[in-house]
């Protein structure tokens, strides 16, 4: 889409459709008062009508008013004006802009002035609605035929607003630069597993070196691997006959002697279980337990698109799971990059095993900070539903800025602890450790950060467990984009003061 700023007032826009926030009452903002006496009461007799009462969420289209060239009026319900909040804003631009793809409209402007946020200023403002009309004007066709593609009529949003416009301007570049990383990450999520495999996202990787001036890539094949000894991350694409890889995008915006910031990605193009195999219902849902590595493709995006002031390297770790004479089997022991020996009791715990060798790797970096993210484990969805991305680290201060960001982007996360007692749930008496802990299910998703925490003592790190944000089923069966807003404000809360 295409976003613009434009310092003018209702009567005067010429839009297919101008969405005018109400509040809880039926009560519209002052921004309508230029409007003709003629027009003033058509929309009083709209809202009159109680049609819509306001509550966030609330949505009524109405046809054009008298003596204003909009051809359609949207009523966006946001709760009470005294009580405006984030997360209700979020779900009336959700609402709207959903709404707005089903119509013929073409363009659409917004009253911004209206809609005012304790503690948020216009840049704010402005990357929700670009992200979030982004969001919902998304569509995957690739692998549909012409005829049955979806099509959105709705190109550009015009923000409509009076004051602060520089804050509004960064806020739609940044904004727009999240949006073309969410993007990219739904892409390659979406893709199906039989054309999106360890190759095909190394082939990616290239292609957004080839387009940026700022960005290296290496590729690792499985012969540089096992020369370096990556045991962990090997063992688990040895039952497939598509080959893994390690991806390494180094995105060099800052002083050279600047140390970076590295994202970890999972990217298990697509997990049967291996010899531990999954129940069949459901399991073409795996083909997005690469949604990891996708996310660090879509931050690396957006950080290219902002001509971010940092040093940044994105690292994929690329494999299938699959079960053939050659893939690994539950009682498997191999060794790390690190040097630490692993059991494999579950071969459909793999992703912490190709995980473990690439944070290992990424040591030669002197990395600032490391945040891996990762649909690690279903039991992150048991606990917090796919609200929230579990968050597990060894640095208060990475936490810090990942809560603040998780805070400002509403991207959520929750953190769960890392003690002393789960690690000891890891114990194995043949190797240092097992893939899994000795009680079953209990604690998993603690219990492989632990794992995790092991290859990690040299760096500030953290944990993003995104089993339940990076993907959905049902009616909305896709890929997120999640959590790159929240991977993107936490690199801009990296630039130097």
């Amino acid at each position: 889409m295409d976003f613009k700023i434009k310092k003018t007032t209702p009567e005067k826009i010429k839009t297919d459709a101008l969405i005018v926030p109400v509040f809880e009452g039926a009560v519209v903002g002052s921004s309508v008062d230029s409007l003709s006496e003629a027009a003033r009461d058509s929309l009083n007799t709209a809202l009159k009508q109680g049609d819509i009462k306001g509550k966030a969420g609330d949505l009524q289209i109405l046809g054009a008013l008298p003596d204003t060239p909009a051809k359609r009026i949207v009523l966006m319900g946001l709760g009470k004006a005294s009580e405006q909040s984030a997360s209700k804003l979020r779900k009336a631009l959700v609402t709207t802009a959903t709404a707005l793809t089903k119509t013929a409209a073409k363009d659409a402007a917004l009253l911004l002035d209206e809609i005012q946020i304790k503690d948020r200023d216009g840049q704010w403002l402005a990357r929700q609605v670009v992200e979030l009309f982004s969001h919902a004007c998304y569509r995957f066709n690739d692998y549909k035929s012409k005829d049955k593609q979806s099509k959105i009529n709705l190109k550009k949003l015009t923000l409509l607003c009076d004051t602060d416009n520089k804050a509004v301007e960064e806020g739609i570049k940044i904004g727009s630069a999240v949006a073309n990383g969410m993007n990219l990450t739904r892409d390659l999520g979406n893709t199906p597993p039989n054309i999106c495999n360890p190759s095909y996202l190394a082939q990616q990787a290239k292609k957004l070196a080839k387009d940026s001036k700022t960005l290296e890539t290496t590729i690792l094949d499985e012969k540089q691997m096992k020369e370096l000894g990556m045991g962990a991350l090997l063992s688990v694409g040895n039952g497939s006959a598509t080959p893994s890889r390690l991806i390494i995008m180094e995105y060099k915006g800052g002083p050279k002697n600047q140390q970076p910031h590295v994202l970890v990605g999972k990217g298990i193009t697509f997990d049967t279980g291996g010899i531990s195999l999954k129940p069949a219902p459901d399991m073409d849902a795996m083909k997005w337990d690469m949604c990891g590595a996708a996310s660090v493709f879509g931050a690396m995006r957006a950080v290219i698109d902002m001509e971010l002031p940092l040093n940044v390297i994105g690292v994929v770790a690329a494999a299938e799971n699959m079960p053939d004479g050659k893939a690994s089997r539950p009682g498997d022991i191999v060794t790390t990059l690190s040097g630490q020996t692993v059991e494999i009791l579950n071969t459909d715990a793999e992703g912490r095993l190709v995980l473990c060798d690439a944070l290992t790797y990424v040591e030669r970096f002197k990395p600032a900070s490391v945040v891996d993210i990762a649909t690690l484990t279903g039991a992150v969805i048991v606990a917090l539903g796919p609200f929230a991305s579990g968050l597990m680290s060894n640095d208060e201060a990475v936490v810090e800025a990942l809560q603040a960001a998780a805070d400002y982007t509403q991207d959520k996360v929750w953190r769960l602890p890392l003690w002393d007692e789960y690690q000891e749930m890891l114990d194995s008496p043949f190797a240092d450790m097992g893939n899994i802990g000795n009680a079953g299910p209990k604690a998993g998703s603690i219990t492989a950060a632990c794992f995790l925490s092991r290859f990690t003592k040299a760096y500030p790190w953290a944990h993003l467990d995104v089993a339940g944000s990076a993907f959905s089923g049902g009616a909305t069966k896709g890929a997120t984009g999640r959590p790159v807003p929240l991977l993107t404000d936490y690199l801009l809360r990296q630039l130097p003061a």
